[in-house]
C-alpha cells in the first residue's frame, strides 16, 4: 500500500483554512510568516517558492526576503531582528543551507522562540524533550499526521529511525517515545553497526540518511510499515542524463514486502510545508495570547 499524503494533505489544508478565517473573523488576527533565502541556490529558491505559494492558498500573511551570497551574519542579524520585532509577523524561518561564510547556528539562535515555526531553537527543542512542546518541527509533525490518517498503530511497535539530524531523525525519537505515542525507538546513524538486522526488527522504518534508495528489501520485515523522507536528486540512467528525485529508499524493490510505504516523491515531502502552516497559524494564536489548536 502506497502511503500518498494527497488527501492528508487535503483535510489538514482545509481546516487550516478554515482556522485562519476564523482567526481573521473573530480576532481580526491575521497571520504572518517572513521567509529569509540567502543566495541563489535553485533547490532552496523552489522550496521558498511553495512555502509562499502555500501561504496565499490559506491567507496567511507573507514577507520573502531575498538577499545576495554575498550578505554579511551582521547584516542577516538584522534582518532577522527586524521580523523579530515586527508585530504583524507571527513566524520567522531562514532558508536552510546558508551561504558557508555564515554561522548557521548563531542564525538560528537569533530568530525569537516564540516566532521558531522550523521548532530549531535550542528553547523550543527543550520543551520538545520535556514533553510540552511549543511547536512541533515541521517533517516529524508531517510523519505524524501519515501514521495518525492512515491508522497505523505506534504505541508498543518497534521503530527503527535511520539517521540523527537534528532536524528530522532526534525530534522524531523524541516525539515517537512521549507517553500518548509510547513506541519503542531504536536510533541508528553512520556508526550503529548490524543496521540491516535492527532494521529488520522494525514494524516502523524511518529512512532519512541521505543516501539514494539505501533501504531495499533486506532492511525491510514483512508487513512493516516504511516512511521515506530522502529527497536525493539522482541521474535517471538515460542518455539525457535527466535528474530525477529518489528517496532513501528502493520503493519498487520494498513495495511487495512492506504493509505500506510512502513514495517519493508525494510522500512526507508535501506535509513539511503543511505543517509549517500549521505552525505559523498555531504562532499567530500563542503571538496573541490565544491557545494553539491540536492537530
Amino acid at each position: 500500500m502506497s502511503l500518498n499524503s494527497k488527501e492528508v494533505k487535503s483535510n489538514l489544508i482545509s481546516k487550516l483554512r478554515q482556522e485562519v478565517e476564523s482567526l481573521s473573523g473573530k480576532h481580526q488576527i491575521v497571520p504572518g510568516l517572513a521567509v529569509v533565502l540567502v543566495g541563489d541556490d535553485p533547490a532552496s529558491a523552489v522550496y521558498v517558492k511553495n512555502k509562499i505559494k502555500t501561504c496565499a492558498e490559506l491567507g496567511i500573511n507573507s514577507i520573502q526576503k531575498i538577499l545576495p551570497h554575498t550578505t554579511s551574519q551582521t547584516e542577516l542579524l538584522a534582518v532577522i531582528e527586524q521580523l523579530n520585532s515586527n508585530p504583524e509577523i507571527h513566524g520567522i524561518l531562514c532558508q536552510i543551507p546558508l551561504p558557508r561564510h555564515l554561522n548557521e547556528e548563531e542564525i538560528i539562535h537569533s530568530i525569537t522562540p516564540l516566532k521558531d515555526v522550523d521548532c530549531f531553537h535550542p528553547f523550543n527543542l527543550g520543551l520538545l524533550v520535556s514533553g510540552t512542546p511549543r511547536y512541533i518541527p515541521c517533517t516529524p509533525f508531517g510523519i505524524l499526521q501519515i501514521l495518525k490518517y492512515n491508522q497505523i498503530a505506534i504505541s508498543g511497535k518497534n521503530v527503527v529511525i535511520l539517521g540523527r539530524g537534528h532536524t528530522v531523525g532526534r525530534p522524531l525519537s523524541i516525539l515517537l517515545s512521549a507517553k500518548g505515542l509510547d513506541a519503542t525507538v531504536t536510533l541508528c546513524h553512520s556508526k550503529s553497526t548490524q543496521v540491516q538486522s535492527i532494521c529488520k526488527s522494525a514494524d516502523i522504518l524511518i529512512a532519512a540518511i541521505g543516501i539514494p534508495k539505501l533501504v531495499n528489501r533486506d532492511y525491510v520485515k514483512a508487513g512493516a510499515t516504511v516512511i521515506d523522507v530522502g529527497i536525493n536528486r539522482i541521474s535517471d540512467g538515460t542518455a539525457s542524463d535527466k535528474m530525477i528525485l529518489a528517496g532513501d529508499v528502493d520503493f519498487d524493490d520494498i513495495k511487495e514486502i512492506a504493509y505500506a510505504a510512502t513514495p517519493v516523491p508525494g510522500g512526507v515531502g508535501p506535509m513539511t510545508i503543511t505543517m509549517l502552516m500549521a505552525n505559523t497559524i498555531n504562532a499567530a494564536r500563542i503571538n496573541s495570547g490565544l491557545l494553539p489548536i491540536t492537530f
